[in-house]
């Protein structure tokens, strides 16, 4: 209860932040949040302490309950408006973006799961696929904490960043809607960078963007096969026998529960039978547990343990922006 407690007032404050501040995202202020609570003098003690746990919930729980919320917001509709050509230029910086953060991530030597957390986060929607991902990979707390806190640092400068570079780079309105959404990470994050250049670019990012989310359901199968393989092996090297006793019991499912729940969500959106008042609703409450849950996972980043990699970190950051928005960037000539 205390860190439930502590939980809602971070995410009160959020959501007063972001009043004072529309162009930054409610759930940016969450995490941000949650990292000062971590270090307050005040704070410090409650959020290491008795609050922990609930915080820790947060983080895991309600970041299910969000993905699954976040399936509300796709319908099959939407993806086939965009083409074929479109929806290969979107799987195609989707798997660049991915494997190329993993594999740098891993020669670079960054600590468990850093390198594939942050890759998911880049490649499809930010935060959320961190939490959606991690789940299956059953990844530390605080390999978590640090691939959100920079993913959100990383989305956060490209609501700045990419309106300034549209003129430079010759794009259009609408072009320049599909390359925030196919290069920008949180969806709240494309929605602040895409409504500078107008409508057009607004509708044309949430599209692409979506597209993106639609591929958070084969990326977790894909992680838990591959989970669900390494601790195989591992096994019968130990030998064990995988199919019987404690083996079983600890492989993930091929398909997590609340991913079946995110693909229901976009079966029933595609109806169109759901009243905008739903929906809305839906939206709104899938923001307030998706900031409840960044700011449990905030509240697990330990700085002084950050310093000591965050050059790497940092570094590995900076390419995967730079891949994202470059392979989306070229994506977008070839599809317009």
């Amino acid at each position: 209860m205390p860190g439930f407690g502590l939980g809602g007032l971070g995410v009160g404050a959020a959501w007063a932040a972001h009043l004072a501040l529309p162009g930054v995202p409610m759930l940016t202020f969450a995490v941000v949040l949650g990292i000062l609570a971590a270090h307050l003098p005040g704070a410090r003690g409650l959020v290491r302490g008795a609050g922990r746990a609930g915080l820790s919930f947060a983080g895991k729980r309600l970041m299910r309950l969000g993905v699954v919320l976040l399936g509300l917001k796709l319908s099959l509709d939407d993806v086939l408006g965009l083409g074929w050509a479109s929806v290969a230029m979107v799987c195609a910086v989707v798997a660049a973006t991915f494997f190329g953060t993993w594999w740098l991530g891993r020669r670079i030597g960054l600590r468990g799961d850093q390198p594939l957390l942050i890759a998911t986060g880049y490649s499809i929607c930010g935060a959320s696929a961190i939490g959606a991902v991690s789940e299956v990979s059953d990844s530390d707390e605080r390999d978590v904490a640090t691939s959100v806190a920079l993913v959100t640092l990383c989305g956060t400068l490209a609501i700045a960043v990419l309106p300034l570079l549209q003129h430079p780079l010759g794009l259009g309105d609408a072009q320049f809607g599909r390359w925030v959404g196919a290069s920008v990470h949180d969806v709240g994050q494309v929605v602040a960078a895409a409504q500078t250049a107008g409508p057009s670019a607004l509708g044309e990012a949430v599209l692409v963007k979506l597209m993106r989310v639609a591929l958070l359901a084969p990326l977790v199968a894909a992680v838990a096969v591959s989970v669900r393989a390494r601790r195989a092996q591992a096994a019968q090297e130990q030998g064990e026998d995988v199919g019987q006793g404690t083996g079983r019991a600890r492989r993930p499912p091929l398909v997590p529960l609340f991913v079946l729940g995110f693909l229901v969500m976009v079966a029933l959106r595609s109806t169109d039978r759901l009243p905008s008042a739903a929906l809305d609703a839906a939206a709104t409450t899938q923001e307030l547990l998706l900031a409840a849950a960044l700011f449990g996972l905030g509240s697990a980043v330990h700085l002084p343990s950050l310093a000591r990699t965050g050059g790497r970190v940092a570094a590995l950051g900076l390419c995967a922006w730079v891949v994202v928005a470059g392979v989306g960037y070229g994506g977008v000539l070839l599809t317009t």
